[in-house]
């Protein structure tokens, strides 16, 4: 009972996690302008994502460009964006890996060993995926910390943490948590494998004598 508790907690931390590295790498709010001015009426909110900028005049209106040319953007953001992809697709595979081995954890009693394999691999697999996001995340936060208290850097070029860096890291720690949790539900598959098959212990275990009584049939009957 507690591993098929340990499993379902996994699998919505894992979905959580993959639900918010989508929204991290879609959602413009990367960097934000920041207003340090004791001018308290703002008429501009500049955000910039991976994929495009946007300016919010008022609230009211908001407009977003797509940015023009690959080639000419920075090579930070350029990995940044592979990294995020890659991500995206790596948690949505280690989510069906998830579910794939929790259907053969409750439905096949024949083979452990690759019920285990497909536990360990969605765990390494959101293991894996937390760390890629956690990378450009904290890289991204590092560099807007770093020009904020940056005496050079010009106030109007000063950025503030965006919402995608604060999903981007609760996402991190769902992620590494589901991986832990699968990772350490195949380190005890040993002793859990008795509790979850009990028939097929039972059965490995009077295979022996059931050969030793036919074998000594067969020498009677000789």
């Amino acid at each position: 009972m507690a591993c098929c508790v340990l499993q379902i907690a996994a699998l919505i931390f894992g979905g959580i996690g993959m639900v918010g590295t989508l929204a991290t790498t879609v959602m413009p709010q990367w960097r934000v302008s920041a207003h340090i001015g004791s001018n308290i009426i703002v008429f501009e909110n500049i955000w910039e994502g991976l994929w495009m900028n946007c300016i919010s005049h008022m609230g009211i209106k908001l407009q977003c460009k797509f940015y023009g040319s690959i080639l000419a953007l920075p090579p930070l953001l350029e990995a940044f964006r592979a990294l995020m992809c890659i991500a995206v697709i790596l948690s949505i595979i280690s989510f069906l890996m998830a579910i794939v081995g929790m259907k053969y954890t409750h439905r096949t009693n024949e083979d452990p060993q690759s019920i285990s394999i497909f536990i360990l691999a969605a765990g390494i697999a959101f293991l894996l995926t937390g760390i890629l996001v956690l990378i450009p995340v904290s890289w991204t936060g590092g560099i807007i910390i770093r020009d904020f208290y940056d005496p050079k850097v010009p106030t109007t070029l000063k950025r503030e943490l965006g919402a995608a860096l604060y999903v981007g890291w609760v996402s991190t720690a769902f992620l590494i948590a589901a991986g832990a949790m699968y990772c350490s539900f195949w380190c005890c598959g040993d002793r859990s494998s008795k509790c979850r098959y009990p028939s097929l212990s039972r059965h490995r275990l009077r295979k022996p004598d059931l050969a030793g009584v036919s074998s000594q049939s067969v020498q009677a009957y000789v």
